[in-house]
């Protein structure tokens, strides 16, 4: 019978396995999904599926300017950090920064339709591949890209974090920020700011954090008493402090906390003779927000002993 396209996705998402492999699975089974599957298993190709099912909480996050000038940050997971550190696993997150650095996806499944470099198949494929060498499932999570500007990596603690900052820069040449955007992304790793800028700050936000404002000093017989213009002064006051804490351009520069980071921009932009500003930035904290399983040991030798 004649294997359509649909079949051999279908064979795919049952499986994991990459679409030739489900082609050559389909094509020697006569089109029979339940005869592919055991012929997959029987090839050794469909030990994947129980790994894809595994939770992929470690990884690397890669931060890359490519020779076009263009910045990632990228995100792969794997399960263990042994894994992380191997050098075939590092070699692929890399490969993947270049793709979405030359390729431009709008996100990660158009990621994974791109073809990977130095071969005619997709990285969804390439990816599937990975997961058989290396034994553990991987899963490429996120990324963000920067085409304009100056852009400038760091990588922490060999990929736990990932930063990249975007900057425009004007009469001074690009290779003379680079220091400077190397602080700056330091700082951002080391503080982990919400946001860029207080302006960046929404209204809901500022609100909720008046509100709690409000409802401690509700709380404190001493502020308590104090007239409503007092407490909104007050108020005002330590929003100022939660913009210092949580907003990149008005922390205390973590090389000179006498001065901002705002300040400091400034500083290096004038003693180059020029502009600098800082438009945008991404930090990956590698497996943050991912609820990583806890295995129940007793429970996992009962079952080996039954």
């Amino acid at each position: 019978m004649a294997i359509t396209a649909k079949d051999v996705q279908k064979l795919r998402e049952m499986t994991g396995v990459g679409m030739m492999d489900c082609k050559k699975a389909l094509t020697a089974s006569e089109g029979d999904i339940d005869k592919a599957i055991e012929w997959l298993r029987e090839k050794g190709l469909a030990a994947q599926t129980k790994k894809a099912g595994k939770v992929a909480a470690e990884g690397v996050s890669y931060a890359i300017v490519a020779d076009n000038g263009v910045g990632v940050v990228i995100e792969v997971n794997s399960q263990t950090d042994f894994v992380a550190k191997n050098e075939v696993f590092q070699a692929f997150v890399k490969d993947l920064a270049l793709v979405v650095a030359n390729e431009n996806p709008a996100d990660v499944e158009a990621l994974k339709a791109c073809t990977y470099p130095g071969t005619d198949r997709t990285v969804a494929d390439v990816t599937a591949d990975k997961v058989l060498a290396i034994g553990e499932n991987i899963q490429i999570r996120r990324f963000a890209r920067y085409a304009e500007g100056v852009n400038v990596p760091y990588i922490h603690m060999g990929g736990k974090i990932g930063v990249l900052v975007n900057m425009e820069v004007e009469g001074i040449d690009a290779a003379q920020v680079t220091e400077l955007g190397k602080d700056v992304a330091m700082q951002i790793a080391a503080m982990n700011p919400a946001y860029l800028d207080k302006s960046d700050v929404d209204q809901a936000t500022l609100d909720k954090e008046k509100e709690i404002q409000l409802a401690q000093m509700a709380n404190d017989p001493k502020m308590a008493a104090k007239p409503e213009k007092v407490k909104e002064g007050i108020v005002m006051g330590k929003l100022g402090k939660y913009f210092e804490e949580n907003c990149l351009l008005q922390q205390a520069f973590v090389k000179e906390n006498k001065t901002s980071v705002e300040k400091h921009v400034a500083e290096v932009a004038k003693q180059l003779g020029g502009k600098i500003t800082v438009k945008a930035f991404t930090r990956f904290a590698t497996g943050e927000g991912i609820e990583k399983k806890e295995d129940d040991f007793a429970a996992e030798v009962a079952s080996m002993i039954k």
